[in-house]
């Protein structure tokens, strides 16, 4: 696992930015977090968490340390940076699963079902 320090003004400034981003969160997003909260799927994720001193992460089941991601048109353009964000999580220990946000619109039961097996792997 590689461990990156990160000062605490970069710390508190992601953590300020992690506090508006729960407030401004994307239709697909809020759909798949009625899905996530409070246990729904036996275990307890959080949302919009700073991972890694770099990272905002859309989700986060710390027990089985999964991030989920759900990735809107913004991220067509972004397929290198994501890969490289993945692999740098993937280098700190979580398992990174990335859901395209017209399949949580259009078939939550699907999604769900993806965040299941994800989370199944990782149990």
């Amino acid at each position: 696992m590689v461990s990156r320090r990160t000062s605490p003004h970069c710390s508190e400034l992601l953590a300020q930015r992690a506090g508006r981003m729960r407030f401004a969160v994307t239709s697909s997003e809020q759909l798949l977090w009625l899905e996530l909260r409070g246990k729904r799927l036996g275990v307890s994720f959080r949302r919009q968490v700073p991972l890694g001193g770099r990272f905002i992460v859309d989700f986060l089941a710390c027990g089985p340390r999964l991030v989920v991601e759900v990735d809107g048109g913004y991220h067509v353009r972004r397929v290198v940076a994501d890969a490289r964000r993945d692999r740098a999580l993937v280098r700190l220990g979580y398992r990174v699963l990335r859901l395209d946000a017209e399949l949580v619109v259009r078939d939550m039961a699907a999604a769900v079902e993806l965040v299941r097996a994800a989370l199944a792997e990782a149990g």
